[in-house]
């Protein structure tokens, strides 16, 4: 007799426990982006490559080393 009601309310509890996942889901997962949003593109700058000729003469010396930096 258990056995019975427990094979016949199985497949409710199965039901309800993929509805109440779905609606879970739903109600509190992350929103997705707006319909009317843009791909974001590479925009690129005019001349990029000119002022990295100067950024290279600031730099120290490649024997430099720094007091604070261990070798361990």
């Amino acid at each position: 007799m258990v056995t019975v009601v427990a094979v016949l309310l199985l497949p409710g509890l199965g039901l309800l426990l993929f509805t109440m996942t779905y609606l879970e889901d739903r109600l509190f997962g992350d929103p997705g982006p707006p319909r009317h949003a843009r791909r974001r593109h590479l925009r690129l700058v005019p001349g990029g490559r000119t002022g990295q000729a100067s950024s290279d003469t600031d730099r120290k010396p490649a024997g430099h080393r720094s007091s604070d930096r261990d070798a361990a």
